[in-house]
């Protein structure tokens, strides 16, 4: 029987502040979400909330990429219509990967932790390099799809097909929250 842990990737409250071409796409993944964090809690799984915590000198905004999610603000907290608890873990991360120097992997191992289901967004982005390194973690992986959100449907649709059938099969799943809740052996 797997032990599972539900990470919901980037959901900050700058996210839903500004109008970026997401915001509307993650306001829809919110009560799936929610939902999904009910189902952990009743079989006392941990429930994690890694966001992004990047410095404005950081060399990821030497690219294309504009500074935001900046470590200390209001705007890099989880948004306030999640259902986080005190004694959820808020882990916020300096890449993409919640894993990325980090202790996630360790805390988890501690904890036991079997599976990682992965929610939150970009689903190509952070929540797909979150599913790599949960593998390359040692831990089997699910790609929560109604639970994540892309910049536009039409990427996240494809993100999502990608990995629906691919050669780490049964270690990297795709799959429903109602499927992952009715069975996290999926």
């Amino acid at each position: 029987m797997e032990r599972a842990a539900l990470l919901i990737i980037d959901m900050v409250r700058e996210t839903f502040e500004e109008n970026y071409p997401i915001t509307p796409l993650a306001r829809k993944i919110i009560p799936p979400i929610n939902d999904l964090i009910a189902v952990f809690r009743s079989r006392n799984w941990p429930v994690v909330f890694p966001t992004d915590a990047f410095h404005r000198d950081d060399f990821i905004f030497t690219g294309r990429m504009k500074p935001h999610s900046l470590a200390g603000t209001e705007g890099a907290k989880v948004v306030e219509d999640l259902d986080m608890e005190p004694h959820d873990l808020w882990l916020p991360k300096p890449r993409f990967s919640a894993f990325f120097d980090t202790d996630l992997a360790q805390r988890l191992k501690e904890d036991k932790v079997t599976l990682c289901a992965v929610a939150g967004i970009a689903t190509n982005f952070c929540v797909l390099a979150t599913v790599f390194d949960a593998l390359s973690s040692g831990f089997r992986a699910v790609l929560v799809e109604d639970c994540t959100a892309a910049f536009s449907e039409e990427i996240h649709r494809r993100t999502v097909e990608n990995y629906r059938r691919n050669p780490l099969y049964p270690l990297l799943k795709v799959c429903t929250s109602k499927e992952l809740a009715a069975d996290p052996d999926v």
